[in-house]
């Protein structure tokens, strides 16, 4: 950038020099009749001119690559940042909102970059050098054309008080738009099996419209400078001229000075026009700066804590849950207290424990917070009171790293991306051939991968959307076990299986996981049956613990959902 600034400096400097010389060209050296004198400063006004304009050429060229490599830096900044956002901001920003912000708003900044290190350098120096070389040649005209500077200025400041927020707003917009445009590309499938597609274009079309009239009433009053600006400038020109009119009558002045006077008030002019368009670049640049700084300066709220803060625990258990609370909307609002509001607990008075090598089974109604509990032990979210323990450490002291190793996961709606099936099972990790297979063999998965002619080689359509419920299931199965993680986490993973297929895999995953810790989280009781502790969870409570004979005699929740699924009896 620094480079690129002083060759545009310099090129701008020798521009400015051309009306100066046809002046002198003009006043001494044309009346002298000396052809080879005249030639000489003609030759100098087409060095200038192509010395000036090289320059320029280079250094926009350089402007660009410093505009797109510091773009770069910003979205893989604002990216990596974006990664590593807690659960919670990530749920304050929105998805939708993230998107926005690493790909218009960098946009914005991208372009106003550009701008200022092509526009942003030549116009000040065409503005200030070229003042004062009309003081030089004459004051009197010069502080005419100064004289429309303040008013200028002064309108270029009150609308960019007006605009920033209005460039605020246009954002918001776009993301709000961008939500809806994200939400039917998901779900499109869902909109044209239930006939919605009438329904989604007019809720895009509400979007868009909000959009148009926020950018509408952007551009409206940012498009005042323009007219305004070329208003001012023009009376200063009918001034200019009517002044050197009455000045060269007088003989207070010349022609050729005239002359060179109207060609500095253009450059002037144009520069002007310039500061009018970054300025307008900036208004945007810095509403969508501002939304990009909100993400990079948001501080770690997931930090790792001292043993002297929150010690280990002698203890037996591999996992503990120690009288764990969380609420979703406490998080959202971190001065709420969060016992006076039991009701919107999401995890109320948590306990448990589980050994090393256990499989522990949760089960209940969708929204009873089984899931809650698994994001709680992965510290995507921390507890609002209570503890959680793995092999004795609070979790809140294990670095971020380390503890995430620890997991393999496989989500109900986790995602699958456009690469093979290879690729998608292993997930970067390099974990070898060998157990990206001995993987899908245990997920049940390998018969139907190499029954394809090209086998793991196969290619995914994004979200995996060629391949059916069950297929995807046990890619995502393979992949959380592939690693042979200390405890593996299986929330609802097997649902789009057959009973059959889900005794396999329970078996396979007995026979071959014994030294890791299980966690299955489902509806159906069959997949938790074998589990050495079952918890029933209820609106965020613990309403029935144990073993499954046990729980069939103690828990009548769990005996309704055993009967209501199996008539009473469990069969393999």
């Amino acid at each position: 950038m620094l480079v690129g600034f002083i060759i545009k400096v310099g090129g701008t400097v020798i521009e400015l020099f051309i009306p100066y010389i046809l002046t002198h060209i003009l006043k001494n050296v044309v009346g002298s009749g000396n052809l080879k004198l005249i030639l000489f400063w003609g030759v100098m006004m087409l060095t200038c001119a192509g010395v000036g304009c090289m320059c320029n050429i280079i250094a926009n060229r350089m402007a660009a690559g410093v505009a797109k490599n510091a773009s770069q830096n910003l979205r893989h900044d604002l990216f990596d940042k974006t990664l590593s956002l807690s659960s919670s901001q990530r749920d304050r920003f929105t998805v939708a909102s993230l998107e926005s912000r690493i790909t218009t708003d960098t946009y914005n900044i991208h372009s106003f970059l550009g701008m200022m290190q092509r526009m942003g350098v030549r116009a000040p120096i065409m503005l200030f050098g070229g003042l004062a070389i009309t003081l030089v040649m004459d004051t009197y005209l010069s502080l005419i054309m100064a004289a429309c500077l303040p008013f200028i200025f002064a309108i270029i400041y009150f609308i960019r008080q007006k605009g920033n927020p209005l460039y605020v707003k246009v954002q918001k917009s776009v993301d709000n738009m961008v939500k809806v445009v994200r939400e039917d590309s998901q779900g499109i499938r869902v909109i044209k099996a239930l006939s919605k597609n009438e329904y989604e274009r007019q809720r895009f079309e509400n979007v868009n419209q909000a959009l148009s009239k926020s950018e509408k009433k952007a551009g409206i009053t940012m498009g005042l400078v323009n007219p305004l600006m070329t208003l001012l400038m023009n009376i200063g020109t009918v001034t200019v001229v009517a002044v050197s009119a009455y000045r060269v009558s007088g003989m207070k002045s010349d022609p050729e000075t005239v002359i060179a006077f109207i060609q500095y008030f253009t450059h002037i002019s144009m520069a002007l026009m310039a500061v009018t368009r970054i300025f307008v670049m900036y208004s945007k640049c810095s509403a969508s700066a501002k939304r990009v700084e909100e993400v990079l300066q948001c501080t770690d709220e997931l930090p790792v804590y001292s043993k002297a803060e929150y010690p280990d625990k002698k203890t037996d258990s591999f996992i503990e849950f120690e009288n764990v609370c969380f609420s979703y909307n406490a998080n959202a609002n971190p001065d709420k207290d969060i016992k006076a509001d039991t009701k919107s607990l999401n995890a109320d008075n948590i306990s448990f424990c589980i050994k090393k090598g256990e499989n522990l089974g949760i089960i209940g109604a969708t929204g009873s917070g089984k899931t809650t509990l698994l994001q709680l032990l992965m510290r995507f979210y921390d507890t609002k009171c209570g503890n959680i323990y793995i092999n004795g450490e609070n979790i809140r002291t294990i670095e971020k790293d380390r503890l995430y190793s620890m997991f393999g996961t496989a989500m109900q709606n986790d995602f699958l991306y456009a690469d093979t099936v290879y690729e998608n099972i292993d997930f970067g990790r390099n974990l070898g051939k060998e157990k990206i297979e001995n993987a899908a063999k245990i997920a049940q998965g390998y018969d139907f991968i190499t029954s394809h002619p090209e086998g793991f080689e196969r290619t995914l359509s994004q979200k995996g959307t060629n391949i059916s419920g069950g297929q995807k299931q046990r890619i995502l199965i393979a992949r959380a076990i592939a690693a042979s993680p200390e405890i593996l986490i299986l929330d609802d993973s097997s649902s789009a299986l057959d009973y059959k297929t889900e005794a396999s895999l329970r078996t396979a995953l007995a026979q071959n996981m014994t030294s890791s810790t299980v966690i299955t989280v489902a509806q159906r009781v069959s997949a938790v049956k074998d589990c050495d502790l079952i918890l029933v969870i209820d609106n965020g409570k613990i309403i029935g613990h144990g073993k499954h004979n046990k729980l069939l005699r103690t828990c009548v929740e769990y005996k309704e959902i055993s009967d209501s699924q199996m008539g009473g009896a469990i069969i393999d």
